[in-house]
């Protein structure tokens, strides 16, 4: 039995596959926005594990009080930069779960800066837990100065059990080439030579000090259109300081005991543990009108794919879009040029709006290779899309989607066997609802599983992919990619959507 984040990276349910464990998953938070929360800290309670364990079919009649997790699979940071106090977790789990793993593909210049305290997965002055060994997973090429693919694993020993580092090597060179890019080596040596203090620090430094910069001009734009024109918002804290760093407890999601909901509820998480959750300032997520926390769409709006494509056509490259949201990352060495150029290219987009330019102008690129949109205007455009949005309000779909109740039918491993024993059956999208996927499904944004092999489609996951099969067809260009569908053309070029499920009988 592992413990796995229900929006973990797809590569931690490859491991599960191959393994044969069977996954209890932890179900995150979400708002309408389509943003990404935190794991409540009720979640990680020991009975809430047991209970989930009890609750799952495939480990009927195990007795829970006498099976322990091997292993919690947790992502740290978020998609959108939440993160969690790890030492808060290392307590509540320290002995129940044999080893804590904390996935910081997203964090690996945490340790470098005092800013972030415990919401990283370790440090040298911190007490070890008793039992569990700790690891953290992080990705060097995303914030720091390593080349595609370049990652560290790390691991720390707990006070009374160390690391088998012999049966440790064997596993990973059993997942690892035997010809190693030497170059990704390399890398990773620069990588850590460069944030040895205090040179890593000031790095550190440099990109929150850029990130709030850019969030203090972006609040300066808004004001300046006033209250009666729209703007783009970055989701965050409602207040900031006006200048420097200020407090890392200013980006603590419930930072006081006696805080209320409507205090400080820009996350839209609902009530949140005190102190348990964090957001990254280097983390900067760009919301886009047309759509509010609660899910309601207005009468108009700029769905953030068009905002993106734009930006792609000005040389500003997302590292994420969602429906009225994207993402942008100050990495190490963001300075206040490359800031600023995203934002003029925002208020050339607010401009290009106001005044409906042909799509021709503005986006040559994407309509030469789509030449229907020439003749369209971009704010013609941007309601066409917001209507279908509307239309099959997506937005809740999409969270009550994700928040809804998966049933494991078989274990993953076993699942996704069938693909080798050739014993799978490609089924329509319309015949999905009860089915066995023996995939990964995973829509792009985000790029999080909605299934894996061995989980039942249910209603709403249907409901989804019929939108994206409407959507595909009405809006190229913007497709929704969904990693695990299977797509056919017929000979009259209709698309046609299926998945491979375990055949039936």
């Amino acid at each position: 039995v592992v413990v796995v984040d229900r929006n973990c990276h797809k590569s931690i349910l490859h491991s599960i596959i191959m393994t044969g464990a069977i996954p209890v998953f932890l179900k995150p938070t979400r708002n309408h926005y389509g943003i990404i929360g935190p794991i409540p800290q009720s979640e990680f309670e020991i009975d809430s594990i047991k209970a989930k364990i009890r609750a799952n079919p495939l480990l009927a009649g195990v007795d829970v009080d006498a099976v322990k997790p091997r292993v919690l699979t947790l992502t740290q940071s978020t998609y959108d930069g939440v993160l969690y106090n790890t030492e808060a977790i290392k307590e509540m789990l320290d002995g129940y779960v044999a080893n804590l793993h904390f996935d910081e593909a997203w964090l690996p210049h945490a340790a470098f800066h005092p800013f972030y305290g415990n919401f990283h997965a370790m440090g040298k002055k911190r007490v070890r837990p008793k039992e569990s060994v700790v690891y953290a997973t992080q990705s060097i090429h995303k914030l720091l100065a390593g080349i595609s693919q370049a990652s560290h694993v790390l691991v720390q020993d707990s006070q009374n059990v160390k690391l088998d580092r012999h049966l440790f090597n064997e596993a990973y060179l059993m997942h690892t080439s035997t010809s190693p890019q030497y170059a990704i080596i390399a890398s990773c040596d620069v990588a850590a030579a460069m944030m040895e203090p205090p040179g890593g620090r000031a790095l550190v430094e440099e990109s929150i000090m850029e990130a709030l910069n850019f969030r203090r001009a972006m609040r300066k734009v808004e004001a300046e259109f006033g209250q009666d024109d729209w703007w783009f918002q970055v989701w965050g804290p409602e207040t900031q300081e006006e200048e420097g760093m200020g407090e890392a407890s200013d980006w603590v999601l419930n930072r006081k005991p006696d805080w209320q909901p409507t205090d400080n509820d820009w996350h839209g998480f609902g009530d949140m543990a005190p102190g348990f959750n964090m957001l990254d300032p280097i983390k900067a997520t760009i919301v886009t009108p047309g759509l509010n926390l609660d899910g309601q769409f207005a009468q108009t709006g700029i769905p953030a794919s068009i905002v993106t494509k734009f930006l792609a056509e000005h040389g500003v490259v997302v590292e994420k879009t969602g429906l009225y949201s994207f993402f942008i990352l100050f990495t190490i060495g963001i300075t206040k040029g490359r800031w600023n150029t995203l934002l003029t290219a925002l208020q050339q987009f607010k401009d290009d709006y106001a005044k409906n330019q042909p799509m021709w102008r503005i986006l040559p690129e994407f309509c030469q290779k789509y030449p229907r949109y020439e003749q369209m205007g971009l704010r013609d455009l941007c309601q066409h899309v917001h209507t279908l949005y509307a239309k099959y309000d997506i937005a809740r779909l999409t969270t009550e989607m994700y928040l809804s109740d998966l049933t494991p039918a078989m274990k993953p491993t076993d699942a996704f066997a069938h693909i080798a024993q050739r014993t799978t059956e490609r089924v329509p999208i319309d015949e999905l609802e009860g089915r066995i996927t023996t995939s990964l499904v995973t829509p792009y944004p985000p790029g999080i599983p909605l299934l894996i092999p061995g989980e039942v489609f249910n209603k709403k996951i249907v409901d989804y992919l019929r939108f994206a099969r409407e959507f595909n067809a009405q809006c190229p260009g913007f497709e929704t990619d969904i990693h695990g569908l299977v797509e056919v053309k017929d000979e009259d070029g209709r698309k046609r959507y299926f998945a491979d499920c375990v055949k039936a009988g």
